[in-house]
């Protein structure tokens, strides 16, 4: 019986292979930032909590919001110029997570496919207006 080459002794396992991703964040004005409740979990408060040298308690009152109803923590938003409100930590001019290294979890997973819904429709309606920096629903 042959093993397969994964196997063999003394080999390295094989790399698992991405799938090619079709989608450009930098020409996306951040859609994903400006959902209303941006999970974060007790792993995500400690990540910002290293970032900023605050305590945890301290982050979690000054970054995230509790929602009582859903027994869940928020990452607090603020204004925003193209829609009515966007995470705290996006770059408003760049468009940007400013604590990319350090984001939350449900961030770092978006999208869980090789294609992200918003990019896509962006694209159409882009196509549609003949305007490659046109923006659908802006304030």
């Amino acid at each position: 019986m042959t093993m397969p080459k994964t196997e063999k002794k003394g080999s390295s396992p094989e790399k698992k292979r991405s799938l090619p991703v079709l989608y450009d964040c930098s020409k996306c004005p951040a859609y994903c930032c400006t959902y209303d409740w941006i999970l974060v979990t007790r792993r995500d408060i400690e990540r910002l909590a290293k970032r900023f040298s605050l305590s945890y308690e301290a982050t979690e009152k000054k970054y995230t919001k509790y929602i009582k109803a859903y027994g869940k923590n928020v990452l607090r938003h603020r204004k925003d110029h193209i829609f009515k409100s966007a995470c705290q930590f996006l770059d408003p001019t760049e468009r940007r997570c400013t604590i990319y290294e350090h984001r939350p979890g449900v961030c770092r997973e978006y999208p869980t496919t090789r294609r992200c819904g918003y990019f896509e429709f962006l694209k159409w309606e882009r196509d549609q207006q003949d305007d490659p920096t046109f923006i659908p629903f802006q304030g």
